[in-house]
Parts: C-alpha cells; structure tokens; sequence
C-alpha cells in the first residue's frame, strides 16, 4: 500500500523556521518526483516546491523562492521542506505529493503567528 504521511508542522513565530518531513511506503522514492503544496482557508491548493528524479534543478513558487528548500532523501524515503523566514502568509495545511501522480499525504498545519 503506497501512502505518504507528513510531519513538523505546528506554530511558530513570523520569522522562525520549521522543517516539513514526508515519509513514502510502498514505492521506492528514487524513482520519483516529489511536490509540497500548500492551501489555506478559501485558496486553492498550490504547489510551492518540486525535486525532481534526474538531478534537474527544483524549482519555488515565488512566494517562498529564497527562503524554503526541497530535498529528497532517497535513502531514507523521505522528503524535506524547509522553511526559513516565516510569514504569516506561509500559513496553511502543506501536503507532499508523488509529483504526476495521485499519491498525497494527509496534510500538516502550520501557523506562522504575526
């Protein structure tokens, strides 16, 4: 059973940082892209960061270009979203996604206070 579960979220203060992690079962990471996308109340979901398998550069929505990176570990299965520089802005639900495909988690909060 394939499944992508999140963690690290939670409250942090406007220009603190946090670091979002995504474990993958079921399928072997390496052989995959991966996106993190965020939604907050009333927006749609959005992508904010993708690694992609092939060592092509990761690309940012502008938003969070310069201040949040994307990794992948293909060792461990995982995948990583740091954020520096906190906004309130950055406030929202973030989900890891298999890039092109329809595996996502299941979401984690994070809420960057003024």
């Amino acid at each position: 059973q394939v499944r992508l579960v999140e963690s690290g979220g939670g409250v942090v203060q406007a220009g603190g940082c946090r670091q979002l992690s995504c474990k993958l079962s079921g399928l072997d990471l390496a052989r995959y892209s991966v996106s993190w996308h965020r939604q907050s109340p009333g927006k749609e979901r959005a992508m904010v960061a993708a690694a992609f398998v092939g060592g092509d550069p990761s690309i940012y929505d502008d938003s969070v270009k310069g201040r949040f990176t994307i990794a992948k570990d293909n060792a461990m299965n995982m995948a990583y979203l740091q954020m520096n520089d906190l906004k309130p802005e950055d406030t929202a639900t973030y989900y890891c996604r298999l890039q092109f495909t329809n595996y996502w988690g299941q979401g984690t909060q994070v809420s960057v206070l003024a």
